[in-house]
């Protein structure tokens, strides 16, 4: 009799159809194999020793931005709540058993040849085909979703929860289900598990000497290497637009950058960064340089370049920052250029510190800076985001007896707070890339970047951690400096305040309620992408969008906002170069680094910004 179907067309039988998928599972070296875990076993004892010889020495600093204290302490309230009524407790029991018995129901399902029901939601954790093709791994993915689904769930019901400890518990319990992902481990991820066996393990082999080294390089701490850090160069590569150190002092170094055009705006423009960060995230490199821009556009640009601080910077606090920081760097534009009306631009907290210092230098009659423009800047907290996990009087106390004796905070801390707060993106794919893959990362500038990280000096960050984050002082007109209230509603420059769509460090809603403080117009304007990728948007690109729309009004909320204003493809930079010279656009001759009275202390981009943490 003739056959007809698949096995006669030449196809494989079902039988061995499903033993090709299963076989890339199966050791075809044992011996390699074994020899490969025994050098794996041998690197990983390295890293056992990179973790704890600092601490028998005495020598290790705790760099995690979360004690586990205070985690498990935040996660019980929310076990209080299910526990205590015995009827409430089983019921999410039994949620969760009905769930389990669905994926269960579902598997036999496909065991007997039905298509799966529903088709993979997008995650690109699980983007692998053998997540969905495969049964174990499709019954793992399954199983963990609906675990961590459910385990949030939990925080989200759970009553009488105040909104910080809700806040921190949904944070942490994020935290845990990013964690405990089966693509994180080699025996439930179907990639790893394939790798490892084609390779015999080699791939393992190099992921553990990476580890060791990196909790080496972190002095006891894993400090997870984001890019290939050979490659990249502070002055080579990246922060290359001419210029000259032409002031400094024990905060900062100011820069001025030599013009490009034969004439320039008669206003100079000082940009005050973020501390957190170093400036030349606005210089990443020729085709992304937001300074390089403006001097084509015709801007006299200075810059500060804050100091990496030390115990010897431990006392100062945000006067000393905006006395020898931005009255520091008007002082050297006034003897650079002349100018006593200077346009102003602060990032994220320097734009911060840029608004307390408009109310603060007015109080004193210093009414040099014109105009300002804030990027991602927050000046009301209400609304800060995830960061406020970190912030209550507890975490504030235990953070103080942290930095007592050496003065200052490590970097490595705040870098990895800032990384957990998109976990999922910035620590665990390449902690699967790294030391599971055994792959060194690629070289990106923009994570050479994130990862260059700067200390934080006691006295200056506990201000701002209380001030701002805890206690929302500056919004509210309570913050003091130098014994004096600073009064934002006396400040009457114009500003034009950028918000980002997708922000997780300064929300656009927080940043949108931030306008209102001021007694000036303000500019709101909304970019699309994130805290650093909707700032860092050449118009050359032609990326993203931004929205424009009426002033900010209190009272108003951002959503009303947001359904009047009006997008526009493309960069934000050209909308604000319009404002700017629509404040004034009177041009004079290109001016030299110093000018006549500042001789030039060194090339840019200087040698602060190439102190490492």
């Amino acid at each position: 009799m003739d056959r007809k179907g698949p096995a006669a067309a030449g196809a494989a039988p079902p039988f061995e159809a499903e033993f090709a998928a299963h076989e890339k599972y199966v050791v075809k070296d044992p011996e390699a194999f074994a020899r490969n875990m025994a050098r794996t076993l041998e690197q990983l004892g390295k890293a056992a020793s990179a973790w704890v010889e600092p601490r028998e020495k005495g020598e290790f600093v705790d760099t995690q931005p979360i004690g586990m204290g205070e985690m498990v302490s935040t996660l019980s309230k929310v076990g209080e709540y299910w526990l205590s009524d015995p009827a409430r407790a089983l019921e999410a029991q039994t949620n969760l058993f009905a769930g389990f018995m669905g994926i269960w129901t579902n598997s036999i399902r496909r065991l007997s040849g039905e298509e799966p029901a529903a088709p993979v939601p997008a995650d690109k954790r699980f983007s692998h085909e053998d997540w969905s093709r495969n049964l174990f791994f499709d019954f793992l993915r399954q199983t963990y979703m609906l675990t961590s689904d459910w385990a949030e769930s939990l925080v989200e019901d759970a009553r009488d929860l105040d909104p910080h400890t809700r806040h921190k518990a949904q944070f942490y319990m994020k935290q845990i289900t990013n964690a405990l992902s089966p693509s994180n481990f080699v025996l439930t991820n179907p990639e790893l598990y394939s790798e490892t066996v084609a390779s015999n393990g080699e791939n393992l082999v190099r992921g553990m000497k990476m580890l060791a080294e990196d909790i080496a390089a972190g002095r006891g701490n894993l400090k997870v290497r984001q890019s290939d850090h050979s490659r990249f160069e502070v002055g080579r590569d990246m922060a290359t637009t001419p210029g000259k150190v032409v002031a400094q002092n024990e905060v900062c170094q100011i820069i001025q950058y030599a013009a490009s055009t034969p004439t320039v705006l008669k206003r100079p423009l000082l940009i005050c960064p973020p501390w957190i960060n170093k400036f030349y995230i606005l210089d990443l490199n020729a085709e992304k340089s937001f300074i390089r821009w403006m001097v084509e556009k015709g801007h006299t640009v200075f810059v500060i370049s804050w100091v990496n601080p030390d115990e010897r910077h431990a006392a100062m606090d945000w006067e000393d920052y905006i006395d020898k920081g931005i009255a520091f760097g008007l002082d050297t534009i006034e003897a650079a250029t002349g100018e006593t009306q200077v346009n102003t631009i602060g990032y994220c907290v320097g734009g911060t510190l840029l608004g307390a210092s408009l109310a603060h230098l007015k109080a004193r009659g210093d009414e040099r800076i014109a105009s300002a423009t804030f990027l991602t800047t927050q000046i009301d907290f209400t609304y800060a985001g995830d960061l406020k996990v970190f912030v209550d009087e507890n975490q504030l106390k235990t953070l103080e007896k942290t930095i007592g004796a050496r003065g200052y905070l490590e970097g490595s801390k705040m870098a990895t707070a800032f990384n957990m707060l998109r976990s999922g993106d910035l620590i665990w794919p390449y902690f699967v890339n790294n030391y599971l893959k055994g792959k060194e990362p690629l070289p990106f500038d923009l994570l050479y970047w994130n990862a260059d990280s700067t200390r934080m000096a006691k006295a200056n960050h506990l201000y701002y951690l209380r001030n701002c984050y805890l206690e929302n002082r500056l919004s509210q007109g309570t913050m003091e400096l130098g014994g004096k209230r600073l009064d934002l509603s006396t400040v009457t420059v114009p500003i034009y305040n950028l918000a980002t769509k997708e922000d997780h460090i300064a929300p656009a809603r927080s940043v949108y309620v931030g306008s209102s403080a001021f007694g000036s117009d303000v500019t709101y304007v909304l970019s699309g992408s994130g805290h650093i990728a909707g700032v860092v948007n050449p118009p050359d690109k032609n990326k993203y969008q931004y929205w424009t729309g009426p002033a900010p009004e209190r009272g108003r909320a951002y959503e009303d906002w947001l359904l009047d204003a009006q997008e526009t493809k493309g960069s934000w930079w050209p909308h604000w170069q319009a404002w700017i010279e629509g404040l004034d656009d009177t041009r004079v001759k290109a001016r030299k680094p110093g000018g006549s009275k500042l001789k030039p202390i060194e090339d840019a981009p200087g040698s602060y910004v190439r102190v490492k943490a």
